[in-house]
């Protein structure tokens, strides 16, 4: 199946990486980053109905595979997020595509399984979700600008993290509502828990451990194998990259290191 070109940001040369941002934003908000990542050649991606890109009807195997299908081969991919679920997916499906995967404040299953035994997985409340779908037919302009407010709290620089979100993401359009649902849909009912031991290519997990929207409890609850290592940076919240770049950038640049070793 062939589908609508996506808008991609590529700059600079060597080895290819690739970075997915979360819901309600687009890949401007990955900024921060862009002189770190200077030695690489970073592909900067608006997801499908965010940003400047077309909007990619179906679910998430349809964005993985429109993404596999635009995006080189053997890079290693960075997700945030929505992103991050995004990119493992591509991990499960199109293991050709990753060298290495590096996933940002990012859950397998970011809905909450209250139901489960014998220890509930902690996540967002279904009620949290379905507020925010009954909120973009409203306003969602606003719907938008309240999620963004949620990825900063707990953080100490909260507010400043905010409008540096909102000042990078601003620029561009905002994403289409039926976009906005996909996502919304895709944080609600994907689960990816059971086929994380089938991922081999190494695998950074950077998280937050004042993440609202992803509880800390849940990491010691996930899959642990030789090729994962977990990052905690003990005051961010879910957008570490933004109130803690320069630490972030520590640790990435640390890990990727190593691979070249």
């Amino acid at each position: 199946m062939t589908y609508p070109r996506l808008h991609i940001n590529t700059i600079g040369d060597g080895q290819d990486i690739v970075l997915l941002h979360g819901w309600g934003v687009n890949g401007a908000v990955f900024e921060p980053l862009k002189q770190a990542l200077s030695q690489y050649r970073a592909h900067y991606v608006d997801l499908p109905g965010f940003g400047d890109s077309p909007m990619i009807e179906g679910d998430i195997n349809d964005w993985a595979t429109a993404l596999s299908q635009q995006l080189p081969n053997n890079a290693i991919w960075l997700g945030w997020s929505l992103g991050g679920l995004v990119a493992t997916q591509i991990a499960l499906r199109f293991p050709d595509k990753i060298k290495a995967l590096i996933t940002v404040a990012s859950s397998p299953c970011f809905m909450a399984q209250t139901t489960e035994i014998p220890q509930p997985w902690p996540g967002i409340a279904s009620e949290v979700i379905g507020q925010f779908s009954t909120q973009l037919h409203q306003n969602l302009p606003k719907t938008v600008e309240r999620f963004l407010a949620i990825q900063a709290m707990g953080s100490e620089t909260a507010k400043a993290d905010i409008l540096k979100i909102k000042s990078l993401v601003l620029a561009k359009p905002l994403p289409c509502e039926a976009s906005l649902q996909q996502g919304l849909d895709m944080l609600a009912e994907v689960d990816l828990r059971d086929q994380l031991p089938n991922i081999t290519r190494p695998w950074l997990r950077v998280w937050g451990k004042l993440d609202g929207l992803v509880p800390r409890r849940s990491i010691n609850m996930l899959t642990k194998n030789t090729n994962m290592e977990d990052v905690i940076l003990a005051k961010a919240s879910h957008s570490p990259f933004i109130s803690h770049t320069n630490l972030f950038i520590e640790h990435i640049n640390h890990w990727l290191n190593t691979l070249k070793a």
